[in-house]
């Protein structure tokens, strides 16, 4: 198995390199007529040799600085290489020019391949792009493009294809292969009703599916888009790099001046040291290493995410996770299942069945989970309920006239704003309030489990220094604390409107020295997931709206995958830091030995193309995160 994985990945290598085959070929062609330059004795023909090996190696990178300068960016790393080289060149020292570029070459070679190796993980996510979709018609089978399928269509996946649009399982049971969406490598089983995600691919049977969504709404689209524009939102420190790289380079193109300049005017040296000096010192001086690794780091800290099968969508959420000190939770399909379940119908005035009926055909439209179990309940003929008038409201329930009586289902504050008694009960979990024509007609307990890796995320978390993990729930305080106290959070807010959830936000943002994540997945987590600080959404099955309000996703639903997501976030500011640190370091040390000419160009190409490469391997550890 291991010498299996070995020749993969050294195959692998191969064809990445392969793909630079220009590059290699640049490369090799200007060493061996740098070689056979070596090997001559002191002629015009050795000379030639050297101007044509310094030709094929230089002209990339010194046509690039022409045409910088004419679009007005003088001061960048091919400018400063330019300057160089040509210097050393007409000084004589034409080994070490050309040493200078093919090693700066070489070095760009390898950041290609590394950033190549960066994107891989991502990239591999724009392989999940179906190109089309087999449309079920009345004629029979219509192959189409999947922005053609109108949602209510049925399309039909056969054992190996890509589904191509979200929808909702209607005609056989087979397995699907998610890894590409989740990073879960175990096939997932579906049955008729299961929502299918786009992306996923089917494993086993023939299936038909009833499209929910278009195409440009669908999972594979919006992860697409995710994927695409993730690069372009750059970190506080990549924009701090920037500027600091636009400032540094015209100082040290100043200082070389200076020092090319002012020792031989003070009759310090010859103008040929004090020149050759001052080559060394742009040599040097180049920000290579702090320009390329910082990008890089932050984008394999991306990749690193999707592997685990959370989509980041740009580099500064990455950085803010690293600030965050508090993590606040919504309930319902975050931290519990959300595959509530009747346990307990309480009539007041009529039987079990009529009370779960009129409660079911009030709730029927709703995509709530507790509406679905309700209605999923009920076995008895809906179309007996003739509904009118159904008007939802988030956090409360829903108030409709059934067969002419007016009806609200919802938890007690629905009952309290429509001036409704109930009888005084102890909320052991949550419950669900009926109430006909402003009488309370009873109640239905339901019931939903913790996540299997709820109560592990919040401990793991804790061991992050997660400061404080916060429950905001709409679910009656009885329920809430109970899950608190289970799950190991640090303080619970029950009871909460959606507005009520970003005061909360607001009132701990607030708070001195706290950085708020919130987490949730339903539509009335909306406005909370854009006010904190970092917003994340369960992306499985969560509304779309909130996965386009968050700033990360989690596409298998597992708490668990904040503190990898944490984790990952804090490692790739770490070796940005280290990256910064270890870059800063050796110029100072080099530029300072370089200007009193203790080492040469030699040892100038190494603090350049050796630093970099070095940063640029330390950037790639992230890949085995």
């Amino acid at each position: 198995m291991k010498l299996a994985t070995i020749s993969s990945r050294t195959t692998k290598t191969v064809r990445d390199f392969l793909e630079h085959k220009s590059d290699l070929i640049m490369i090799a062609s200007s060493t061996i007529i740098l070689l056979i330059a070596v090997s001559l004795p002191v002629s015009a023909t050795k000379i030639l040799f050297y101007i044509a090996s310094y030709a094929i190696i230089g002209y990339p990178v010194i046509w690039k600085s022409l045409k910088n300068i004419v679009h007005g960016n003088f001061f960048d790393e091919n400018f400063l290489m330019t300057v160089a080289t040509v210097g050393a060149i007409a000084l004589g020292d034409y080994p070490e020019a050309i040493a200078v570029m093919l090693f700066y070459q070489i070095g760009e070679l390898f950041e290609d391949l590394a950033v190549q190796q960066s994107k891989q993980s991502i990239s591999s996510l724009l392989k999940l792009k179906p190109t089309t979709a087999t449309l079920v018609t009345t004629t029979g089978e219509r192959l189409v493009k999947p922005e053609q399928v109108t949602p209510g269509q049925i399309i039909r996946v056969k054992p190996g294809e890509k589904i191509a649009l979200d929808g909702q399982l209607v005609k056989g049971n087979t397995s699907l292969d998610t890894s590409a969406l989740t990073g879960e490598s175990l096939p997932r089983d579906v049955q008729v009703g299961s929502t299918i995600l786009s992306g996923t691919i089917n494993l086993t049977g023939v299936i038909d599916i009833r499209v929910t969504k278009p195409y440009q709404e669908s999972t594979v689209a919006r992860i697409l888009d995710l994927v695409q524009n993730a690069a372009q939102k750059k970190t506080v420190t990549e924009k701090f790099i920037t500027r600091f790289a636009k400032i540094y380079t015209p100082i040290v193109v100043g200082l070389a001046v200076l020092l090319a300049v002012f020792p031989p005017l003070l009759q310090l040296g010859t103008w040929a040291t004090w020149i050759n000096r001052a080559l060394v010192f742009l040599v040097i001086s180049c920000p290579c290493a702090l320009v390329i690794s910082v990008p890089l780091s932050f984008f394999g800290g991306i990749g690193a995410a999707s592997r685990h099968g959370i989509l980041v969508k740009g580099s500064n959420f990455l950085e803010a996770l690293t600030q965050v000190n508090t993590v606040a939770f919504d309930k319902t399909g975050t931290l519990t299942q959300g595959q509530f379940t009747v346990n307990a119908i309480q009539p007041a005035v009529l039987t079990k069945q009529q009370l779960l009926g009129i409660a079911a055909a009030a709730e029927q439209h709703s995509n709530h989970p507790i509406a679905r179990s309700i209605t999923t309940a009920y076995q008895g003929d809906l179309s007996q309920f003739y509904v009118q008038n159904i008007h939802e409201t988030a956090g409360h329930g829903i108030q409709a006239t059934i067969n002419a009586q007016d009806v609200v289902v919802g938890n007690a504050k629905a009952m309290s704003e429509n001036h409704i008694a109930m009888p005084a009960a102890q909320v052991e979990c949550t419950t669900v309030y009926v109430a006909i024509d402003h009488q309370f007609a009873g109640s239905i307990k339901v019931a939903d489990q913790p996540k299997p890796d709820a109560k592990t995320a919040i401990s793991t978390l804790k061991q992050l220094g997660i400061e404080h993990a916060v429950l905001l729930t709409g679910d009656n305080q009885g329920v809430a604390d109970q899950i608190g106290h289970e799950l190991g959070l640090n303080h619970v807010e029950a009871e909460l409107l959606p507005a009520q959830k970003v005061s909360k936000i607001e009132d701990l943002t607030h708070t001195a020295g706290h950085r708020v994540a919130f987490v949730g997945d339903g539509i009335n987590d909306t406005p909370v997931l854009a006010r904190a600080d970092v917003g994340i959404a369960m992306g499985g099955l969560g509304a779309d709206a909130a996965i386009e309000a968050a700033d990360i996703v989690i596409m298998d639903d597992q708490p668990s995958k904040i503190a990898t997501i944490i984790q990952i976030a804090k490692g790739t500011k770490q070796i940005v830091w280290e990256n910064i640190t270890f870059a800063l370091m050796i110029k100072i040390i080099f530029l300072i030995l370089g200007a009193f000419g203790i080492i040469g160009m030699w040892e100038a190409v190494f603090a350049d193309v050796g630093v970099t490469m070095i940063a640029i391997m330390n950037a790639l550890r992230l890949q085995r995160q």
